[in-house]
């Protein structure tokens, strides 16, 4: 698959929490979105906007399940929450039967993806959060020519 990418700078996590619900208003069932960053970088706030982009009702707080590993939040898709950030590699996501939510009813959003880089589906949307000051984020979102044409065009029109 060709993949391309499009480079946003969030200056507040409100606007990050923006690029998020954008893309969850452009993603389907089946889809994994691997998200990539330090600490702090972002990545739970881009799941909460992803979460309400997904139709998630504003009644479910978004939270990293750093601890539980795994959330998941009914909506018009459910979403599936994973956070590997306490995990030491494929091997232990084996143990968890991972691959049914690669194929599941919904979407998959993977913190701390790069752990299980070489286990990601092909068309999985991966993004990269880096930490630029205490609220800029520089946001890299990477995917197929078209699925990037269609984010670039959604963030464009919401003024981005």
């Amino acid at each position: 698959m060709d993949k391309t990418h499009v480079k946003l700078i969030s200056k507040e996590p409100r606007e990050t929490f923006y690029i998020g619900k954008v893309l969850g208003e452009n993603l389907h069932v089946g889809d994994v979105v691997a998200l990539v960053g330090e600490l702090g970088a972002g990545k739970t706030c881009l799941t909460q906007g992803i979460a309400r982009g997904l139709g998630i009702p504003e009644s479910y707080q978004i939270t990293s399940p750093t601890f539980t590993l795994m959330n998941e939040y009914p909506g018009k898709i459910v979403l599936y929450h994973l956070d590997l950030y306490r995990l030491s590699g494929v091997g232990a996501l084996e143990e968890l039967g991972y691959e049914e939510y690669f194929r599941g009813g919904g979407v998959l959003v993977i913190e701390w993806a790069e752990k299980i880089r070489d286990v990601l589906p092909d068309e999985t949307l991966f993004v990269s959060l880096a930490y630029l000051d205490d609220n800029r984020r520089e946001i890299d979102i990477y995917s197929g020519v078209n699925r990037i044409i269609m984010i670039s065009a959604a963030l464009e029109r919401g003024g981005f």
